[in-house]
């Protein structure tokens, strides 16, 4: 087992390795948790590993309750969330008790805004199931749901109090929750590390899980609330945000940031920024983890999400852009100037 130790406002540890899931119960009483533990998963998830996990906390003396809802981007909504903390209020959960996602992004979004609303703050534990919350999501406190105007508009910083990453769980994974996960690696790689692409190949997820977390809690040291140097992670995110929200989220994460990364390197060859075999050597790594490389809206239909992104400031969007593979640069735009990018 690998023990990765985040630095924000608010420490934690994320422990990567095998049987893990078994082990959760143990895991929460050395952190010091007692009592109650509100179980939160998909419907696509529970009836994979929730009983594991319900088992474990229960032999460690824990009383589990259970929220279970329909997996996907769309329940991540205020109406999912506000039936969470109710569930959460029903059991009698106090702030001495946790709430516990498992799942991926989308449960670990919901869980850990309920968390941070519920009494004003209760202990979040994190274990995701998915390659892409595995090497992004899981850490950093973003939590977040949707609103009809865009994607993650109602959230919090909040972080988790512990993260468990049983690599177990990927074996259950389809492929195309696989492939999610690869664009998030890929923008790893054009951020800081190529040498990911290697380890992309070879699906050594221990390596791979771990190399890509040191690298966003580099990030999440230095600006934890996403005002300055952690707008890097957002390659990829400012048009991918809008072609998730365009397509009423037919097109997963993973996909849509693989798109939005082409069409910001795309703007980046435009104007010079990066050469063209920068975008060429983009499109492959995402053409080889069975990624898409274009979208099918145009500028119109993605202009109202992308005035809507919560990380516009004023008149001006951050766009992240490659100036080679591993470097990028972080370049205001104003919304007038979005006319000049191909979509």
């Amino acid at each position: 087992m690998k023990t990765l130790n985040i630095v924000s406002s608010r420490p934690y540890s994320v422990h990567i390795g095998t049987k893990l899931l078994r082990d959760c119960g143990s895991f929460l009483k050395e952190l010091g948790k007692r009592g109650k533990v509100m179980l939160v998963c998909g419907t696509n998830v529970d009836p994979l590993y929730a009983k594991t996990v319900s088992d474990s906390l229960s032999a460690a003396g824990f009383r589990v309750e259970r929220f279970v809802f329909s997996a996907g981007e769309t329940a991540k909504n205020p109406q999912t969330l506000l039936s969470l903390l109710n569930a959460m209020a029903e059991a009698g959960l106090t702030r001495a008790d946790c709430v516990l996602a498992l799942g991926g992004g989308v449960c670990g979004d919901l869980t850990g805004l309920a968390a941070s609303l519920y009494q004003r703050g209760i202990s979040f534990i994190n274990i995701p199931t998915t390659l892409l919350s595995m090497v992004d999501s899981c850490i950093g406190g973003k939590t977040a749901v949707d609103l009809p105007a865009g994607k993650n508009l109602m959230g919090t910083f909040y972080p988790p109090a512990l993260v468990l990453i049983d690599t177990d769980t990927l074996s259950t994974l389809p492929e195309c929750e696989i492939q999610n996960g690869c664009a998030e690696v890929i923008k790893y790689a054009f951020l800081r590390k190529p040498e990911l692409l290697e380890l992309l190949a070879s699906r050594s997820w221990d390596a791979l899980i771990s190399e890509c977390l040191c690298v966003k809690a580099r990030y999440i040291a230095q600006d934890e609330f996403d005002s300055g140097e952690r707008q890097f992670l957002n390659f990829g995110h400012t048009f991918g945000h809008a072609i998730e929200a365009a397509s009423a989220f037919s097109v997963s994460h993973g996909e849509a940031v693989a798109i939005g990364m082409v069409i910001a390197t795309r703007y980046a060859a435009k104007i010079g920024l990066c050469k063209p075999d920068c975008l060429d050597a983009l499109k492959n790594a995402l053409v080889r983890a069975g990624l898409p490389t274009e979208s099918a809206y145009d500028r119109s239909t993605l202009l109202p999400y992308l005035l809507a992104d919560k990380k516009r400031r004023l008149d001006s969007l951050t766009l992240v852009l490659p100036k080679r593979l591993g470097e990028c640069v972080l370049k205001p735009i104003s919304a007038s100037s979005l006319a000049e990018v191909e979509v």
